[in-house]
């Protein structure tokens, strides 16, 4: 079982800083590593403990990026 109020005091920094290269943007950023935890909350229980769970909230925050720029790729394209 998984004390989340330290994977999340542990591992904030180091996901954030993850998506900030990403990203480029502060705030941006910000709000992904706010939805990296929520969606990591939700599924902690698919951790299967083969991989360092770093790698696993980085992977969830990648997807989170990328998820956010297929948003953004569909509202422009309806904007033209």
């Amino acid at each position: 079982m998984f004390d989340f109020e330290n994977v999340y005091n542990e591992n904030y920094k180091k996901v954030y800083f993850f998506l900030l290269s990403l990203t480029q943007c502060r705030d941006l950023s910000e709000e992904l590593t706010q939805q990296t935890f929520y969606k990591a909350f939700i599924g902690i229980g698919k951790f299967k403990n083969n991989s360092k769970l770093i790698v696993w909230l980085c992977q969830i925050a990648k997807n989170e990026y990328f998820t956010y720029l297929q948003k953004q790729k569909y509202i422009l394209t309806k904007i033209k």
